[in-house]
């Protein structure tokens, strides 16, 4: 009896290591279709443009930062926009964005980083997911040159003192209108005028009641 129960327990050892090897037990076919499971795509956008040979791809696997960057540009336009740009000449390189969620494209801009005034984005009326919005124009953030140069776009680095930032377009703000010493000069000036107009109205007002008083006094004699 012993012996017997000895057999099948080899038996029974046997047939394990052999299914473990062959990948056939229980064990290996869960582990199996677990490899098999399709894992899902990283989310990122698609940038085209000026200077770029072939689509510049940033997923959040890869380059996690540079994505919520681009995506930041885009993400705080509301529902609506100016219904009219600026001319074309003073747009400059146009990059295209498509965002992501995994291989399914869900939303495209068109961005304008070096337009005159500041950058400027276009939102098409036709988007990849068929949401309803209507076409229009944004002023976008003045870190959008930089942003796009961090993430592999041909641009030149943009300084900008406005702000303490970067980005692209020109100033909004004149070197004139940036001199502290001038306005501190025609503040005073201001001040100077008031205070002498002040006085000036205090002048006519206590002559005129000197005048009314004069007058009162020589009716009542």
């Amino acid at each position: 009896m012993v012996d017997r129960v000895r057999r099948l327990l080899a038996a029974v050892a046997v047939g394990v290591a052999a299914a473990v090897l062959l990948g056939t037990g229980p064990a290996a076919q869960a582990a199996g279709a677990h490899r098999a499971a399709p894992k899902t795509p990283p989310a990122g956008v698609d940038i085209t443009g000026v200077g770029l040979t072939e689509p510049l791809r940033l997923r959040t696997d890869t380059a996690p930062t540079h994505v919520v960057a681009v995506i930041d540009q885009v993400s705080w336009f509301g529902r609506t926009g100016e219904a009219k740009g600026p001319k074309a000449a003073d747009l400059g390189p146009k990059y295209t964005i498509v965002v992501l969620a995994g291989d399914v494209a869900k939303q495209t801009f068109d961005l304008y980083p070096l337009a005159k005034g500041g950058p400027r984005a276009f939102r098409p009326a036709k988007q990849p997911d068929q949401r309803k919005t209507t076409a229009g124009w944004f002023l976008g953030r003045l870190t959008m040159s930089e942003t796009l140069r961090a993430a592999g776009v041909p641009l030149e680095r943009q300084l900008d003192t406005v702000s303490g930032g970067v980005g692209g377009g020109e100033r909004v703000l004149s070197d004139d209108a940036l001199n502290p010493g001038r306005d501190i000069d025609d503040a005073i000036a201001e001040l100077q005028r008031l205070l002498l107009l002040n006085v000036g109205v205090m002048l006519v007002i206590t002559l005129g009641l000197a005048g009314i008083a004069l007058l009162v006094r020589r009716r009542t004699r």
